[in-house]
């Protein structure tokens, strides 16, 4: 991985235009041919990136991104103040929790569960920046991406976010909705979703499980 910090502009051009006027930013150039830009704040969300595949081109003061269907990240800089490469090593993959590991796969087997008519496209749905844990169709037959946890916090809102932008920009998937599954969703996490216009399911994992609960409901 390539790190460099820079006062930079950047501009996309492609399907829609974007700029980013003269500011210090993180620049972050992956193994896989990725390029992101980041500030010092949103967590872990780049201001603008490039998926791969995609190349990049670098003169003294400019580097431009481009991919396959002609979009371009033109970053031009202004003053580098760190530039460092760093070999990170074979990636072990994430470890998730037993629980949630069980609701990705009872909810895959039980995909109707988000809806009458939806199928199951693939766990682990791939994408440059990690997978899915399931993509589905609906009854209609669109792309319906979710991410599903134990527990629903603003964390996994932003994840999903994530993935989604990114799916959008593949015209073989888009539009693709998002559906934020968990056995509890956090009322911040909840009106974080419903923003965005992606739809909370709390999941019941004794009924996943086709065991009754033996607690009273109301409804």
């Amino acid at each position: 991985m390539r790190l460099v910090i820079a006062r930079c502009q950047v501009d996309y051009v492609g399907r829609l235009t974007a700029h980013l006027p003269m500011a210090q930013r993180l620049l972050l150039v992956k193994a896989d041919g990725s390029v992101s830009i980041h500030s010092d704040d949103r967590a872990y969300k780049p201001l603008n990136w490039m998926s791969p595949p995609c190349w990049l081109i670098e003169e003294p003061d400019l580097w431009v991104v481009q991919n396959k269907a002609g979009e371009k990240l033109i970053i031009s800089l202004a003053e580098v103040l760190h530039d460092s490469k760093h070999e990170l090593g074979p990636e072990p993959g994430l470890v998730k929790d037993g629980v949630e590991a069980d609701l990705q796969k009872l909810l895959a087997e039980h995909v109707t569960t988000l809806g009458e008519g939806w199928t199951l496209v693939r766990r682990e749905f791939p994408t440059a920046i990690g997978p899915v844990d399931l993509m589905c169709r609906d009854s209609s037959g669109s792309s319906v991406a979710v991410e599903i946890k134990r527990r629903g916090e603003i964390d996994g809102v932003e994840q999903l976010t994530r993935y989604l932008e990114l799916l959008n920009r593949d015209p073989l998937l888009a539009p693709v909705s998002g559906v934020f599954a968990a056995q509890q969703i956090r009322p911040q996490a909840r009106t974080l979703a419903e923003d965005r216009g992606i739809r909370c399911v709390v999941l019941d994992y004794d009924a996943l499980r086709g065991i009754e609960s033996d607690e009273f409901r109301l409804f």
